[in-house]
């Protein structure tokens, strides 16, 4: 059980977050065997241009998707790794790291943050039937039958905190069911492969939104970011299931104060698909490129917003600090990281 500090002041207190997500793309190629960082040859560049982003970026808290492995036996961990890479790619900050459950295989949820602007504790649900890193059930298609699903990574549970311990709010990093289907199959099979990973698609955002209604129901805030795979009506499944996982995630329209409210704006379609954007896609049957928006930060309604973008070079043409480093953002991974100025309210 964690407890948590509370304030009283006679004015409310304001305070300032910059928070970012990262889907940084295989960043455990970036380490040796032994968890330290590579240090030569184009892992060594990579590292370095992806340094140079997040300097850019200057997250008071970056959350981080597709981070270096957390092996099960304790031996290689995210927190670790990451922590390696910082003190050598950037030495001038004193930036701490963590991570939660151990995916099934590779790819880890986790986080750096500045730990003199913030705390941020591992806070997972620990009632059996409700960690994230269990089977679960949900009723995915409203049959009034529940399937069983899991996570794939177990979505990652904190808790940010002032630094002398005021609480500040929930937050869950999340990666997502992809939507991709890379084997070699007809139309029946790709049809129902599509149709399989949406409703695990959606059973884990809605495992996840249960969560945040959990949360909510106790005023905390929540905080919900990651590569969630997917965006608002982009495609015929969306369409057909009256539903995205987005949408999922942010809410009730039955319960409007509990609706999280997203960083971004809600993306237009346009001729090479939808704008703003944060990766791109290979259509399997044209083989076009197609631009979306798959990486989301989404927040409760006292968070106040005060800025969010996708730091796109093709798109923020007139932000000197994403020019600076447009190079870095298109080679360093195949996502863009997403931005937000947080500010929270303590009275």
């Amino acid at each position: 059980m964690v407890h948590f500090s509370t304030v009283s002041l006679l004015k409310p207190f304001f305070m300032q977050l910059k928070t970012a997500v990262y889907n940084i793309a295989w960043m455990r190629d970036l380490f040796e065997k032994d968890g330290s960082p590579i240090t030569t040859g184009k892992q060594e560049i990579r590292s370095k241009q992806l340094a140079e982003i997040i300097e850019a970026l200057n997250p008071d808290f970056l959350g981080i998707v597709e981070g270096p492995d957390t092996l099960v036996n304790g031996s290689r961990t995210a927190t670790r790794q990451l922590e390696f890479w910082v003190s050598h790619f950037l030495p001038s900050h004193s930036f701490k790291a963590i991570h939660g459950f151990p995916s099934a295989g590779q790819q880890e949820l986790c986080a750096i943050y500045k730990p003199d602007k913030i705390q941020v504790l591992f806070t997972p649900e620990t009632k059996t039937g409700k960690r994230f890193d269990e089977p679960f059930l949900m009723d995915t298609t409203n049959r009034m039958i529940k399937e069983q699903y899991q996570h794939y990574r177990p979505p990652l549970e904190l808790s940010l905190l002032t630094p002398d311990g005021v609480f500040l709010s929930r937050l869950i990093l999340a990666h997502t069911k992809s939507k991709g289907i890379f084997d070699k199959v007809d139309y029946a099979r790709y049809e129902q492969l599509s149709v399989r990973d949406r409703l695990r698609l959606f059973g884990e955002c809605m495992h996840i939104r249960e969560r945040c209604d959990s949360y909510l129901s106790k005023d905390q805030e929540v905080i919900v970011m990651g590569d969630i795979n997917d965006g608002f009506e982009l495609d015929f499944y969306e369409n057909k299931f009256s539903k995205s996982a987005v949408e999922i995630l942010l809410g009730d329209l039955w319960k409007p104060e509990w609706i999280l409210k997203t960083a971004l704006p809600r993306p237009k379609l346009t001729a090479n698909g939808y704008t703003p954007y944060s990766g791109k896609f290979k259509d399997r049957i044209t083989g076009d490129q197609f631009n979306i928006l798959i990486d989301h930060i989404l927040i409760s309604q006292k968070i106040k917003l005060i800025e969010g973008k996708v730091w796109n070079p093709y798109l923020e043409k007139s932000d000197a600090i994403i020019q600076s480093v447009k190079h870095n953002l298109i080679a360093a991974s195949d996502h863009f990281p997403v931005g937000a100025t947080l500010e929270f309210t303590l009275s």
